[in-house]
């Protein structure tokens, strides 16, 4: 069942003849439950795209249906809510609030948006993803890959739909990358959740269900990789 899609999705900076398509004309879905890796060359246009799937820039023209709504027909405060309660993000920089311990970091989106922490699920997740010796720890106190595992557990915590990570394992090692990644897969495995993830790395994009390729704002190939 299709809980992401994109539709004729177009995204041009510029005008006349200085106008560049980042995106032009993608058509994509996405299943509940999918592992997705989105890979391509540097401006290939796949992190405009998990830009676009994810709202946090508009379209040129086309949809982005979640769950069968077009997300562009919020207004942007609509926009705003929607993304935080329903999309979790992974970036390549992990995004840490440097006074904060690592529980504080994990909750801190909810105690943003006014719901009550769920300390039993919260815990769960950290001992998931082999974080719970390290709950009262400050970031600096962490290596690269716990803080990005940091980074999943908040992005987890709201319980979304979709996970959209972008280039997560860019600043870690290839050992390390490989281990967030696992954990990642575990969670979202566990939780019911679905992955979109871009990246460079042939290597780390084998780990998903299936890959697609992006050349030139356009969707170029895609291989399934689980029977």
């Amino acid at each position: 069942m299709s809980i992401l899609e994109a539709k004729d999705l177009t995204k041009i900076y510029g005008k006349g003849e200085n106008s560049v398509h980042a995106l032009d004309g993608v058509n994509l879905e996405v299943n509940k439950g999918e592992f997705l890796a989105i890979v391509g060359t540097s401006g290939s246009g796949k992190s405009t795209l998990l830009h676009m799937l994810g709202g946090l820039d508009r379209p040129s023209s086309g949809e982005v249906l979640i769950n069968g709504m077009n997300i562009f027909t919020l207004k942007d405060d609509e926009l705003t809510i929607f993304r935080r309660r329903k999309i979790g993000f992974v970036f390549q920089a992990f995004n840490l609030v440097p006074v904060l311990n690592v529980y504080e970091n994990v909750v801190l989106p909810l105690e943003l948006d006014g719901e009550k922490v769920d300390k039993a699920y919260v815990d769960e997740i950290l001992e998931t993803l082999m974080l719970s010796a390290k709950k009262k720890s400050l970031p600096n106190q962490l290596s690269g890959g716990q803080q990005q595992r940091v980074a999943i557990a908040r992005a987890l915590a709201f319980r979304p739909a979709i996970i959209l990570a972008d280039e997560p394992t860019g600043n870690l090692d290839s050992k390390t990358g490989q281990d967030v990644l696992s954990l990642l897969k575990i969670s979202a495995e566990k939780y019911s959740q679905t992955i979109v993830m871009i990246t460079h790395n042939d290597e780390i994009a084998q780990m998903a269900d299936r890959i697609i390729r992006i050349e030139d704002g356009h969707i170029v190939s895609a291989t399934e990789r689980r029977g």
